[in-house]
């Protein structure tokens, strides 16, 4: 038999359980930022400002509906967590193959719906008419790839739910050197423009997803569906949909903020989205951690949840808000100093107006990373604690913030004030997080005085966690 790969996080010190699950996953968020970054790098070197500017302009409708799949596969893989620190694997298996069921349904509905609308919302957005056309065969063709994008987040959130993050990071080295290499040979080679980078983006994936899915079922004894857990239970599946849509909600909702702000920027033309582009890259590449943080505590504390251990959520929280504040200080004083040479990478040190468009952007925005990482840790584990719904007002304080600096203060101040959009977004979704965390530990303290046993089957009801010890 294969030999299991799980890892338990509901005993043993927070920080090294944080740190050994944490890494791996950086390093994985870290190269899918790197083979997303190449994608921009190459197509600025290669083809050009405005085809730049193609690709970044459709950045944030690109996280509004690939956020929306993230978010959903991430939900799905709370309960599998949970019921793992349960110990209730039958259950486990149960939540694996219903989530397999929805995230089919939801990936063919998507698909057909989006890319059906994808020209028009790139119009909705002013998109500049320069860059139409390869906005639209970019973004379409990513839309094509919805299905493999629920594949690999789908598989991977379970394996890390098992507490096996080193996995999905091999499988992602892999495709993220495919990706560049598939770049290099659809753009120059086949000469298929910014339609061959988003088909280098959708076949990489593709492998990725595929890799988990043989990795899983081979390597992981407590998978081993059976023909009645395969079937689809509408008990289960209403758990799934209770974490896996408010999930992805919050991030399309934080994302229409986003749009928003994209489109006032391509108001001010090319360069202005041609700049947002590029240090938008540069920025995410250096946010990794902070993703990482917070999907470390949205497993770490599903699994604590699970297992009736709420003091060691605390504990967790404390450690990586230390991990978060100490990185925070290093990335500003990095970005302070080399931003502007990291931007080399996409333009020609001719574009002056640009690099110094970066270097502003990237300075303002770091300034203001442990806002942004308060905001994954938190949300993360109120989510895996079982209260994703929070997750969508925390989303809804993001698009406001986003949405009042697009509609009212890019037209007047200009790109300066696209650059304080996101800090300030960060700043209010804090506002909110904070007082809802303590708000939930103070609630499931109660639910444990009340009920003393694992808080196994754990739902959503009118926003708040209900116990069950089978759904």
């Amino acid at each position: 038999m294969a030999k299991s790969v799980t890892k338990d996080m509901t005993n043993g010190s927070p920080m090294k359980l944080i740190l050994q699950f944490g890494i791996p996953l950086f390093f994985g968020m870290l190269f899918q930022q790197f083979y997303s970054m190449m994608d921009t790098v190459i197509v600025g070197k290669f083809l050009g400002v405005n085809a730049l500017a193609a690709v970044g302009s459709t950045g944030s409708i690109n996280f509004m509906i690939i956020g929306f799949c993230m978010g959903v596969c991430n939900g799905f893989a709370i309960p599998v967590a949970q019921q793992f620190g349960a110990g209730d694997y039958h259950a486990l298996r149960k939540y694996v193959a219903n989530s397999a069921w929805l995230t089919i349904a939801f990936a063919g509905v998507m698909t057909v719906s989006v890319c059906a609308l994808c020209r028009q919302i790139l119009m909705w957005m002013n998109t500049p008419k320069d860059i139409m056309g390869g906005a639209y065969s970019y973004i379409f063709i990513i839309f094509l790839g919805i299905p493999v994008t629920y594949l690999y987040n789908m598989l991977s959130g379970i394996i890390r739910s098992l507490g096996d993050s080193k996995s999905p990071l091999v499988f992602l080295i892999f495709s993220s050197v495919l990706n560049i290499a598939l770049d290099m040979v659809l753009i120059l080679v086949f000469h298929m423009g910014v339609a061959g980078a988003a088909w280098a983006t959708v076949i990489s994936q593709a492998i990725s997803g595929i890799a988990c899915l043989i990795y899983m079922m081979k390597r992981f004894e407590i998978l081993k569906i059976t023909k009645e857990e395969w079937r689809l239970d509408g008990k289960y599946a209403a758990v799934l949909c209770n974490m896996g849509i408010p999930m992805g909600l919050q991030y399309s909702i934080t994302a229409i903020g986003s749009v928003i702000l994209q489109t006032a920027v391509n108001m001010l033309g090319s360069v202005a989205v041609a700049s947002i582009a590029a240090a938008s890259k540069i920025g995410l590449f250096f946010c990794c951690p902070f993703d990482a943080m917070g999907s470390t505590m949205a497993t770490y504390a599903g699994q604590n949840v699970g297992a009736g251990k709420l003091e060691r959520i605390s504990m967790g929280i404390k450690s990586t808000c230390v991990l978060g504040l100490v990185y925070s200080v290093a990335a500003f004083g990095a970005l302070t100093v080399f931003g502007t040479t990291i931007a080399l990478l996409f333009v020609d040190a001719s574009e002056t107006l640009i690099l110094q468009n970066v270097r502003w952007f990237l300075m303002i925005n770091s300034a203001f990373f442990f806002p942004l990482a308060l905001v994954n840790i938190v949300r993360f584990t109120i989510q895996g604690m079982g209260f994703s719904r929070f997750a969508i007002l925390a989303g809804v304080c993001e698009m406001a913030a986003r949405s009042i600096v697009g509609l009212g203060f890019v037209p007047v101040f200009g790109y300066i004030a696209a650059c304080f959009a996101s800090p300030i977004a960060w700043v209010c979704a804090d506002l909110f997080l904070i007082p809802a965390y303590l708000y939930v530990m103070k609630k499931m303290r109660k639910m444990m005085e009340k009920e003393p046993v694992s808080l196994s089957g754990i739902s959503e009801k009118n926003g708040t966690a209900a116990i069950s010890q089978n759904p």
